[in-house]
Parts: structure tokens; C-alpha cells; sequence
């Protein structure tokens, strides 16, 4: 294997992650900017999927691995998120993004030998947790807009969402090809 070829072979198969990081956080930051009601924003039901993302990157390359997905999908979302968001909301993101999807990584990576439920789950919660409150306390303090009950039921449809994503996890993680990093 040429020198090229080492350093290629490590990305060649995070492209797929790092594009459906990027799709998931952009199409969030615009979706946020829809509220379905007082305390919902469309964006509550397309951002768990970024948890799904890294912990599936976690699992079959590994904490290093997935925190090059977490930085690249961080970069490309925000300059993407700026132009077809709001700045305020790219910056907040951006800035819950890195540090829930940072802590997602370490806690998954802790908990990996569990059962195969508990680090997605565990991971999940605690990322959602943080991301919720650092993104709605950015985004929207001082606007006048009922961030409080958005972020309440964010947080709520995280978890839900990350429940029901677990069988999804459980099939792509067993899947051929993808075989858990020890």
C-alpha cells in the first residue's frame, strides 16, 4: 500500500458518515426555524439521527474515527448552515453540536462492552441533554420566543426518537461489513 493509499483508506469510509452528518445537521438548523407548536420545531425530529450516525461510526471504526466524523460533519454544517440558516442559529448549533456529539463519543466508547443497547441509549440521552440546552440557550435567549418549551420538547422527542432508533441501531451494527471495533 502506497503512502496515498494509507492515508486515503481511513477516510474512504467515512464519506458516507460524514455526508449523512452534515444532511442531518443542516436539515435540522433549517428545520428548527419551523415550530409545530409551543414547545416543538420540526428540527426535534430530524437531529437524533446524528447520535444514530456517530454511535454506528463508534462502534464499527472506533472513538478516533468518529470524532473525524464529529469534526468534518461540525465544519461542513456550520459554513452550510450559515448560508441556508441563520449565522445565530449555525453558531449555536455548531457550538452544541462539537460538545454533544464530543461527549456522545466518550460515553459510547465507555459503556462499549455492555449489552448492546445501553451505549447508544446512555449516549444519546447525555449528548441530547447538553446539546439541548447549550443550542436553545444560544439560538434563542433574549428573541421573545418560547425557547424554554421548544427546548423542553426537543428534548423530549430526542429521547423518544433515540428509543425508537435502537432497533435501526441493532440492525446496521450487526450488519455484514460493519462488525463492532473492540
Amino acid at each position: 500500500m502506497t503512502e496515498t493509499e494509507r492515508w486515503r483508506a481511513p477516510w474512504i469510509d467515512l464519506v458516507l458518515p460524514v455526508a449523512a452528518m452534515a444532511v442531518v445537521v443542516v436539515a435540522s438548523n433549517i428545520l428548527v426555524g419551523y415550530p409545530i407548536n409551543d414547545w416543538l420545531t420540526w428540527g426535534a425530529l430530524t437531529y437524533p439521527v446524528a447520535f444514530l450516525v456517530t454511535d454506528l461510526t463508534n462502534r464499527r471504526f472506533g472513538p478516533a474515527r468518529a470524532r473525524r466524523v464529529v469534526y468534518v460533519g461540525f465544519a461542513l454544517a456550520v459554513v452550510l448552515s450559515i448560508v441556508l440558516a441563520t449565522p445565530r442559529i449555525a453558531l449555536a448549533s455548531g457550538t452544541a453540536f462539537l460538545l454533544a456529539q464530543t461527549l456522545d463519543v466518550r460515553v459510547f466508547d465507555r459503556l462499549r462492552e455492555r449489552v448492546w443497547w445501553l451505549p447508544p441509549l446512555v449516549s444519546s440521552f447525555l449528548g441530547s441533554a447538553l446539546d439541548t440546552v447549550v443550542f436553545f440557550s444560544l439560538a434563542f435567549a433574549g428573541t421573545g420566543l418560547p425557547w424554554i418549551g421548544w427546548a423542553t420538547g426537543d428534548f423530549a422527542v430526542k429521547i423518544a426518537v433515540a428509543l425508537a432508533l435502537l432497533p435501526a441501531f441493532r440492525l446496521l451494527a450487526r450488519a455484514p461489513g460493519l462488525a463492532a471495533v473492540r
